[in-house]
Parts: structure tokens; sequence; C-alpha cells
């Protein structure tokens, strides 16, 4: 039962020292999340300069995450992840500190942007792969469901914790800056808080570490066993295109319609609440159905999508923010639950000194397609009204879920028992 192995999970003190640190530190980065933006408009006012923090943070990340990958299978992901939580403290104290001093500029912000966006292409792919050498085979879903769940957790409750120490940004402009640099601070000490933590973790070792090899090798032997294993290959290239039919709209067309037909951001704020509400339960709910998932988990992939896919287009002929909130609220149950199975079945799937790469290429996947989807998404609503736009988004996924039923063998694979090579 769930409830037996999440109380038997919980007993785990790796489990029990990532899980801790994990959501303080996730907390953590909800105060940087917030403060690096506030800096940057306070610093300018300009949404320009914002949209060119956000994309130097977001850039390295989509593009260094590979390497990161590929160094956290080559040193271990305890070790990578452990130095990136190093790194990105002192990043965070030494902007904080820069703030106290009243050296605030549009350049230091700009850099620390930089930064931290490279340490998370590192910190990103070891904290995948860390979890089943930390963990027995067997609690492996559990373990994913509810540290996913804290992820999810930090989202909601984070905002709200760093809006308190904000506060003080409407007196002031020197009382502004010395309440970013408490935020950042704050979130540098979580960093610290979690490598301690970190430290207690130990660590299944490989049964046969990998023979030293040039860096490009290690990187080009992590795409080769994507791509060598087909299943492995179809999923992939199956999410590429989830990704890309559902994260612009999510990201860009849901807050033109609470725009146009729900009359205001309380509208978006409810429906954007919902659909992470909804994410938080089906997380929290992944150690249901185990065994059927075990049995046929590429069916309950393309059942699910096609599920999303009708409440997509149902999305689009809303006329209130409780419809929104009730079919927001389903998808992010659905999309919750599939994301603990998705990422047990790969870390199962893939053997562990490969996992990092393997991981790092399933997230390089989303962190790539979601601006040109939300580019895209932009593009198309000047041509086709919101309620076109989610029912051509849904309809393309329907349409993929379809093809992959009928075209693959999506359908007919089963989860993994345990990590093997392919």
């Amino acid at each position: 039962m769930p409830a037996t192995t999440d109380t038997h999970l919980l007993r785990n003190t790796n489990f029990r020292w990532l899980l801790g640190g994990g959501l303080v530190s996730m907390l953590g980065d909800q105060f940087t999340m917030l403060a690096l933006p506030w800096l940057v408009l306070g610093l300018t006012g300009d949404s320009l300069s914002l949209g060119i923090a956000v994309a130097l943070m977001g850039a390295p990340r989509a593009l260094l995450i590979l390497l990161g990958g590929t160094i956290a299978d080559r040193y271990s992901p305890r070790r990578v992840l452990l130095l990136s939580k190093y790194v990105n403290a002192a990043i965070l104290l030494a902007l904080a500190a820069m703030l106290w001093l009243d050296q605030a500029s549009l350049a230091l912000a700009y850099g620390a942007a930089l930064a931290l966006g490279i340490a998370s292409a590192f910190a990103i792919p070891a904290g995948t792969a860390i979890l089943p050498q930390a963990v027995p085979p067997q609690m492996l879903q559990a373990a994913n469901g509810l540290q996913m769940g804290a992820r999810q957790l930090s989202l909601l409750a984070g905002p709200l914790l760093a809006a308190l120490v904000l506060g003080a940004r409407d007196g002031a402009q020197q009382t502004a800056m010395a309440a970013l640099a408490a935020a950042f601070a704050i979130d540098a000490l979580t960093f610290l808080c979690s490598a301690w933590t970190l430290r207690q973790v130990r660590l299944q070792p490989l049964a046969t570490p990998a023979a030293p090899q040039a860096m490009w090798r290690d990187m080009a032997a992590g795409l080769a066993v994507v791509w060598r294993d087909l299943p492995l290959r179809s999923c992939y290239a199956y999410w590429a295109l989830v990704a890309f039919f559902v994260m612009g709209p999510l990201q860009v067309a849901l807050p033109v319609l609470a725009s146009e037909r729900l009359h205001g951001a309380a509208a978006l704020g409810l429906l954007m609440g919902a659909h992470g509400a909804g994410t938080l339960a089906g997380m929290l709910a992944s150690g249901l159905g185990g065994t059927w998932l075990r049995r046929h988990f590429g069916a309950t992939l393309l059942a699910a999508d096609a599920v999303v896919a009708c409440l997509l287009m149902a999305l689009g002929q809303i006329d209130s923010a409780r419809q929104g909130a009730a079919l927001l609220a389903a998808t992010g149950m659905l999309s919750g639950y599939l994301q603990v199975a998705i990422f047990t079945w790969i870390q199962r799937r893939v053997a562990p000194a490969m996992l990092g790469r393997a991981m790092a290429l399933f997230m390089a996947i989303f962190l790539g397609l979601a601006p040109l989807s939300a580019a895209a998404t932009g593009a198309l609503l000047r041509h086709l009204s919101v309620g076109e736009l989610f029912c051509c988004g849904g309809a393309l996924l329907l349409a993929a879920a379809v093809a992959a039923a009928l075209l693959t063998d999506i359908p007919r694979i089963a989860g993994s028992t345990s990590a093997a090579s392919p």
C-alpha cells in the first residue's frame, strides 16, 4: 500500500537527508526567483532589461546541461551537486554584500543571473541522478513522488515567504536594496544548509566504474545510450512534441485567456494556483497504480496525454475562472502523476553510470523547447483567437498521442524494474 511504502521510505536515512535539505534549498530558491527580477526592475524599470536577465539565467542552463550531466556521471552526482551548492551560496552572498554596500548595478545583476544559470546546468542533472544511488530500487517511485511533491510545494509556499522579506521594498530605495540583499542572503544560507545535509548522504558505489576518456567521448556515449535504446529514443522524441504543444499555451496563452475573458490578474492567479495544486496532488498520488504502470507504462502515458489534450481544447471554451480552475487542476494532476512515472522509468531503465547524461538530455528537451513554444504561441495569437489556439494545441497533442499509439512501440513499453545498460 502507498501509505506503508511512504512510512518505510521516511525511515531511510539517506532519503530523509535528501528530502529535508532539498526542501530547504527549494524554498530558498524562491527568494532569488522573486528578488532578482525586482532588482533589475528597481535599477532600470525596463522590461527588456528584465528579459535579458531571464535569458542570461536560462540560456546557459539549456546549452550546458548535457555537459553538466556528463560531469555528474564522471565525477559522481553527489560531488557535483555539493560543489554547485557551494558555488551558488558564494554567488548569492557576494551579491547580497554588494547590495548592502550600495554597489548595485545592472552589470552586477546580469553577472549574477549568468553565474546562477551556469551553476544550475550542473546541479539539475546531478540532482536527478543521485536518487537511484541513495535509496533501494523498490522505493524509487515513492521517493520521486515525495521529492517532486516537495518541489511543487515550495513553488506554492516559497513566493509567500519571499514576499514577507521583500515587503520592505515599498519604502526608500536604500531600504528596498536591503530587503533584496536579505532575500539573496537567505537563499545562500539555504544552499549551505542543504550542502550540509547532502554531506550526510551515503551513495551506493557503482558496480563498474567507467574508464576515463575524453569529455566529448563521455558526452557522445550518453547520447548513444539514448539513441540505441529504441523505446527510450521513441519516448524522448514524443516528449519533445508534447513539450512544444503544451508549454507555449500554458505560459503565453493562459495569461491572454485570463486577460480577455476572465477580467484580471486575480483570475490568472486562481488558474495557476489550481494547476499547481493539481500537480502537487498528482505527484503525491504517484504511488497509486504502481503495478499497472510497471506493466503498461507506455499505454498509460499516451492515454493520459490524450485526456490532457481534450482538457486543453475545453480550456479554450471557458467563460469563468472556476471552469478554468477545474480543468487546470485535472490537467495538473495528470501532469504531476506522469512526471513522477517518467522520472522513475528513466532512472530504472538507464544504468547509474549513464543516468546523469540521460536525465540531462531529457531536461534539455524541455529547457530548449520552452522558449520556442512560447515564441510560436505568441506569433500564432496574432492570427488566432485564444480559444482557437487552445483547440489547435490540444488537437495537435491528441494527434501526436494517436500517431504514437498507431505508429510506434510506445504503447507496448513496460516500466523497467531496475537500471540496466541497454
